[in-house]
C-alpha cells in the first residue's frame, strides 16, 4: 500500500493529528508535547531523535474481536524493522504493545479506533543516548544498541550517526503495509506464528493488572499470546491489562 506522509515540526500528538487522516495517512512529528502510551502513561521524547508517528488504517467490515488484534500486528512491524538496525541484539514483543531489547523498551504501540479506521500510534527510541533516572534501566535506543555492538556494522546494518530517523520510518512503514494486508486478507492466524515466536512473556512469571470491565488482577505462569491475541496467564485469558514480570520461570 502507499503512504501519504505529513511532517509536523511540534505538535501535541501524532495520535490526536491522525484523527482528521484517512486510510494510507502517516503523521511524523520532530516533537511532541503531549504524546502518551496505553493507559495515559506519558511518552517523552526528546526533539529530533526519536520516531514519533501515527499511521491511519482501514478496518472497516473487519469483526471488532479481529481489530483487537491490530496492536499486537502493529508492534510485530515494529520490531521487524526495528531488528533490521540491531541486527545481533534479539527483539521480542511484550504483549500487548511493547517492543524490548534485552527486558528494556524499544517501542511502544498506541492503537486507537476512529471511525472505520484504526490509528496505529508508534515511537520508537532510535537516537535518544540518555534517559531520566526513573526509567533509565527500563529504556534503550537503537543508538545504545549500536553503540554496545560497534562490531556489528555492515553494508545492510550502518551506525545510526549515518542513518537518519527516516531510516526507521521507512521500515516500519514497509513491515506495516505488509503486515497489514496479511491481517487484513486473511486474519490474525495468519500472522500469530510471528508473534508467538518473539513473545516475551511466555514462560516467565507474571502478575497482571486486567482492564476489562471488573477483572481482578491476576498473576501465574504465562502461557503466551493465544491464537485470539489474548495473553494467557495461569490457564486464564487476559483480554486487556498491563502484564509485569515477577520472575523467570
Amino acid at each position: 500500500m502507499r503512504f501519504r506522509v505529513h511532517r509536523l515540526d511540534v505538535t501535541a500528538s501524532t495520535n490526536l493529528d491522525a484523527r482528521r487522516g484517512a486510510h494510507g495517512d502517516v503523521y511524523v512529528a520532530r516533537e511532541q508535547t503531549a504524546g502518551r502510551g496505553r493507559l495515559d502513561h506519558k511518552w517523552l521524547s526528546p526533539p529530533g531523535v526519536n520516531l514519533m508517528m501515527s499511521a491511519v488504517l482501514d478496518v472497516a467490515d473487519m469483526p471488532p474481536e479481529t481489530v483487537a488484534t491490530f496492536p499486537l500486528v502493529a508492534g510485530l512491524a515494529v520490531r521487524n524493522a526495528a531488528q533490521r538496525f540491531a541486527p545481533r541484539t534479539p527483539l521480542t514483543l511484550k504483549w500487548p504493545n511493547d517492543v524490548l531489547a534485552g527486558g528494556r523498551k524499544l517501542a511502544g504501540i498506541l492503537c486507537e479506533r476512529n471511525g472505520d479506521c484504526v490509528i496505529a500510534g508508534i515511537g520508537v527510541n532510535v537516537g535518544q543516548a540518555r534517559f531520566a533516572p526513573e526509567i533509565a534501566a527500563r529504556a534503550t535506543s537503537l543508538a545504545l544498541l549500536r553503540r554496545a555492538d560497534r562490531a556489528a556494522r555492515t553494508a545492510s546494518a550502518p551506525y545510526l550517526a549515518d542513518m537518519p530517523v527516516d531510516g526507521v520510518l521507512n521500515a516500519v512503514l514497509e513491515e506495516l503495509s505488509a503486515l497489514y494486508e496479511m491481517w487484513r486478507r486473511d486474519g490474525f492466524a495468519a500472522v500469530h506464528p510471528q508473534i508467538a515466536a518473539v513473545d516475551f512473556l511466555k514462560g516467565k512469571t507474571v502478575s497482571v493488572f486486567q482492564t476489562d470491565d471488573d477483572a481482578q488482577p491476576l498473576a501465574g505462569v504465562c502461557g503466551g499470546i493465544a491464537a485470539d491475541g489474548t495473553l494467557l496467564v495461569a490457564g486464564q485469558s487476559v483480554y486487556a491489562g498491563e502484564a509485569h514480570v515477577e520472575s523467570a520461570r
